[in-house]
């Protein structure tokens, strides 16, 4: 018999044997199930040397260069991705569109979601998440300090941040003020953070907020959180991000799992997780396993699309406090 003959592709010289592609686009796909980024983007990106790419490829190489904080390739991507018209269009565009927030390129962002939400591309049940995601990148935009100097050296008058005129604010304006100091160097001004964080007049979602900013530059100091009626200290230096906490990570995997068929009820799911974990951050759900909330959130969802049945009722209340606490009220 003879042997089955395999095209070998040649590429600056170099040979790429058959299959190795595949091998590398399967060690990408690897990588990124197992929340190891940095090796996905090295094995999709040598594999990308000599494929276009398929949807799914492209799809895992973009959010693992996103996880990675390589924005300028992360774009690059997405872009990619859209061009070819993918299966799960709302999920790319969302993420292209967080990308862009992180490059500062927020007039593009607000003039991307205002077509889409005219031109009704947008399938009804993802209108909500646009409109939070328009909102939040105007008011990123407004508040984003403008200078030629590195904001990493910018100083902040920490009058702002005392506990008596910070707590005189709306829950807007303290958001505001938070953002504003994100790309700072916020150091010198640890101590003023901690306090507002440690503060029981705090709202629950910017007291994450607050506590993400230390995390982010990894300050190395303690920190007293209360939330829900039970308390924690933590140090900034040693936390995951939400999303990265275990039990999150297991949550989010489950609901994958169970929600292949579903892609619309999957993209809500996912994304209610992530907006109530920054709620209960640096906790998760208590005292709830992991495959409690997923069947939880999975339930949540199709009652939003009104399929009811028995489900835990307590937790359901849980999720409705989260969700309302995911919203800053306008005072």
């Amino acid at each position: 018999m003879r042997k089955k003959r395999h095209n070998i592709l040649k590429q600056d010289n170099v040979i790429v044997f058959p299959g190795a592609i595949d091998k590398l686009i399967a060690d990408g796909h690897h990588f990124a199930e197992h929340y190891q980024y940095d090796l996905a983007v090295q094995a999709l990106s040598e594999a990308l040397q000599y494929t276009e790419g398929d949807e799914s490829t492209l799809s895992v190489y973009a959010f693992s260069l996103y996880e990675i904080r390589n924005f300028e390739k992360a774009k690059e991507a997405c872009e990619k991705l859209l061009a070819i018209g993918p299966h799960k269009y709302i999920e790319a565009m969302e993420l292209y569109l967080t990308v862009c927030m992180e490059l500062k390129e927020f007039n593009q962002v607000e003039e991307l979601i205002r077509s889409l939400l005219e031109e009704q591309v947008i399938p009804e049940e993802s209108i909500p998440k646009f409109i939070r995601l328009q909102e939040l990148n105007a008011r990123i935009a407004e508040n984003l300090i403008q200078t030629d100097e590195p904001v990493v050296d910018l100083k902040v008058d920490s009058t702002e941040l005392q506990l008596d005129h910070f707590f005189s604010l709306s829950y807007m304006k303290q958001f505001q003020l938070l953002q504003s100091i994100r790309q700072v160097n916020i150091r010198h001004i640890k101590e003023e953070i901690v306090a507002i964080i440690e503060d029981d007049r705090i709202h629950p979602l910017l007291q994450s907020e607050a506590l993400l900013l230390l995390v982010n530059q990894q300050v190395d100091t303690t920190v007293k959180v209360t939330k829900f009626n039970v308390q924690c200290t933590v140090n900034p230096s040693e936390l995951a991000e939400p999303s990265a906490l275990p039990v999150t990570k297991a949550v989010l995997s489950v609901v994958e799992d169970e929600l292949q068929q579903e892609p619309s009820a999957l993209d809500m799911v996912q994304y209610l997780i992530h907006r109530h974990i920054v709620v209960t951050y640096p906790f998760e759900w208590f005292d709830y396993e992991a495959r409690e909330i997923a069947d939880g959130y999975v339930d949540f969802v199709h009652a939003m699309f009104g399929e009811v049945k028995e489900t835990d009722y307590d937790l359901m209340d849980f999720f409705h406090k989260l969700e309302q606490l995911s919203e800053l009220p306008d005072v």
